[in-house]
């Protein structure tokens, strides 16, 4: 028999961001609970809003499974003495296992316990359970209340504890658990019986409380686009926003404001941001896809009254604009380059000198990209521009008001100043990808300018000791080398990053060697496990991946070397090569030098080794410098005979000592060959 689980924590509101993962949370570890406990339930999910995280379990067995198990003791020889009687170890072993001593068995020279546990009432089980469920949620930031020292991240007010239609007793945080929750703020009576878990949601309805959140979630996005297409717009949602107005709601009704029509001439992030970013509302557009005056919001409540809700969130509203059309008005006193001025006030870094240093160092470093690039001369000169001022706004109005803005603001500011749309868009993109899953810089200079700054930052941060260690990343320096690494992969850049770094230092001034050597390795290291993240993402092998990665100046190479080295090692025959090449590179650590003198050729089989090795060579080089690194692979795969036939026929390890390290040369020319342009084939697993 089974019955369904009701545990309802009911709270003050919980920030909209933590409660996605204090659902997803509280169903791990029930479900986690139920199997360590050994109690049998058919689904569990989880469902909340604001005020209200519920676990609901359906099916859950009345009656903890049994259990018969066998704990082995000592062996029989240590168990019983001469007269078969037990010895203190057996005795201990009996007491330790709540059994008695004559009960032990024998069994493979061993004696065991056999323990037969009857299941418990899930009911009692349920009263530790439950408490334990709601006291071991973890959250970002938690909360004392009272004089007690309980923690949570806001005050606990109710909980629901029901098992079918029973109450489940227990406290917790000097609450007791019962049947009776609360309704929605100001449309319910205020408290309400549940009168069993099954009835639960539609309870809640009755008290104007929709507490799954998918369905929650579907009546906004349906109202949204409803009061959008009577308006004759276009409802912008996003996803972000969404899930955010999703969990600030139980009760959703949409509403559409309107703003003055002045304000549509701001630039559209102006009044977008302050719109969605800072009241909640969702903009709304044209069948253009242009701005329009008017905006949607979701209240939590009924349709009682809107034209008052309306009112109030549209002066509200106005005020933020009024804010944003000052700042815009101030700002535009003076163009972007007048403003950069200002940022010599503005600290980059502890230790990095300013916000004006480093757009100083930015021109420099995207001109040294640019060259390294061989990027056209009107891309260099916009990559160049975009630099000096791609800082500038952050010392405007706009941006110190609305910090979502910078770069978007300058790209903005340049358009009105009358810079060259190649440098506005790259102002934008530079600072892109700004979140996981944010779009890359679309063009030349923006790119350029984007791994400038990321380079510069990720430099300068290194050489002060600030490296990312385990959670703590403060400068998001993690995300800005995966933006770095993707970005070059994307636009297929080939870049040495090793000469990027060492200009970086350059312009930091760090002239030490042993420091430059250092935050050489630092920053190839830290390059080096966001490219694994990204292989590994793309399905490429972990054996793979490790072949490829101790060489990383070539990000873009790194990664076309191992889909080619991931596609090689699945096609027949290929176990062969890969067993040449191991064999040459376990011998090769042996050589001191990797040049051959072919008079000391005295073999067939190394001559025609040494001949394959130079035509192999040739077509690598080649095969390389295109970036066709299939072809390269499939020129080494024809070493494989060659270099078999070398150590069928041949000794490498002769008397001679002039003709063995000869020998040995060869082989280590041949490894460098192999592991320098394509892989360290030691390191692919061979089923």
């Amino acid at each position: 028999m089974s019955k369904d689980l009701l545990l309802e924590i009911g709270t003050e509101e919980i920030p909209a961001h933590v409660m996605p993962g204090t659902l997803a949370q509280l169903k791990e570890h029930a479900e986690k609970a139920f199997k360590e406990n050994r109690i049998g339930f058919a689904s569990i999910r989880t469902i909340g809003t604001p005020r209200r995280t519920a676990l609901l379990v359906k099916g859950l067995e009345e009656q903890q499974a049994d259990i018969s198990k066998e704990n082995r003791g000592p062996s029989v020889a240590i168990a019983f003495d001469a007269d078969h009687k037990p010895t203190r170890a057996a005795q201990g072993f009996a007491r330790g296992q709540k059994v008695a001593p004559e009960d032990l068995v024998e069994k493979d020279g061993y004696v065991y316990a056999m323990i037969h546990e009857k299941g418990q009432a899930t009911e009692k089980l349920l009263q530790t359970i439950l408490p334990d469920l709601i006291c071991g949620l973890n959250f970002p930031n938690n909360m004392r209340w009272g004089d007690l020292e309980f923690k949570y991240i806001r005050p606990i007010r109710w909980i629901v504890a029901l098992y079918g239609s029973d109450v489940i007793p227990f406290e917790v945080a000097t609450v007791k658990s019962g049947r009776t929750s609360r309704g929605h703020r100001f449309l319910s009576q205020g408290d309400f019986a549940i009168p069993d878990a099954d009835s639960y949601e539609t309870a809640c309805e009755e008290q104007f409380v929709i507490v799954d959140q998918e369905k929650r979630k579907a009546i906004i996005r349906d109202q949204i686009e409803a009061v959008a297409k009577e308006n004759g717009g276009v409802a912008q949602i996003t996803e972000d926003l969404l899930e955010e107005v999703l969990y600030l709601v139980e009760y959703p009704t949409a509403l559409c404001g309107r703003f003055e029509d002045k304000y549509l001439e701001l630039p559209a992030e102006a009044v977008i941001t302050p719109m969605r970013d800072h009241q909640r509302y969702f903009p709304m557009l044209d069948a253009e896809g242009k701005l329009m005056p008017l905006f949607i919001t979701v209240r939590n409540g009924g349709k009682e009254y809107l034209d008052v809700v309306q009112h109030g969130n549209e002066r509200v509203l106005r005020a933020r604009l009024a804010d944003a059309q000052f700042f815009f008005d101030e700002d535009r006193k003076k163009s972007l380059e007048q403003h950069r001025e200002k940022l010599k006030t503005v600290v980059f870094q502890q230790g990095l000198g300013t916000m004006y240093e480093k757009s100083e160092r930015l021109v420099e470093l995207a001109d040294f990209l640019s060259t390294e690039l061989c990027a056209f001369d009107k891309t260099r000169k916009h990559a160049r521009r975009a630099a000096f001022l791609c800082k500038a706004d952050l010392v405007t109005g706009m941006v110190t008001e609305f910090t979502e803005l910078q770069g978007i603001m300058g790209r903005e500011y340049a358009r009105l100043d009358g810079e060259c749309e190649q440098v506005a868009l790259a102002i934008d993109e530079h600072y892109m990808p700004r979140f996981a899953g944010d779009n890359q810089p679309q063009t030349p200079a923006g790119r350029i300018v984007s791994m400038a700054d990321k380079i510069d930052t990720i430099v300068g941060t290194f050489s002060r000791g600030k490296i990312p260690t385990g959670s703590q990343d403060p400068f998001a320096l993690r995300r800005q080398a995966l933006g770095l690494v993707n970005m070059m992969i994307e636009a297929q850049y080939t870049l040495d990053l090793s000469r990027v770094v060492d200009k970086s230092m350059d312009l930091y001034g760090i002239t030490d060697e042993k420091q430059r050597a250092k935050l050489q390795r630092e920053v190839a290291d830290f390059m080096r496990l966001r490219l694994k993240n990204v292989l590994n993402d793309e399905g490429i092998r972990y054996d793979v991946i490790d072949s490829v990665l101790p060489q990383v100046s070539d990000l873009y190479g790194v990664e076309l070397r191992a889909k080619a080295v991931n596609d090689f090692v699945k096609e027949p025959g290929a176990e062969r090569a890969v067993q040449a090449f191991v064999r040459v590179s376990n011998l090769a650590k042996k050589a001191s030098d990797y040049h051959v003198n072919p008079i000391l050729l005295k073999e067939q089989a190394e001559m025609d080794l040494f001949s394959a090795c130079e035509e192999a060579a040739a077509k690598v080089n080649g095969c390389v410098e295109d970036k066709n690194y299939p072809g390269a692979i499939e020129a080494l795969a024809k070493l494989q005979q060659p270099i078999s036939a070398f150590f069928d026929q041949v000794m490498v390890m002769d008397k001679d000592e002039a003709v063995r390290n000869n020998r040995l040369g060869l082989l280590l020319a041949i490894d460098l060959l192999i592991s320098h342009n394509v892989a360290d084939f030691t390191k692919i697993v061979l089923a």
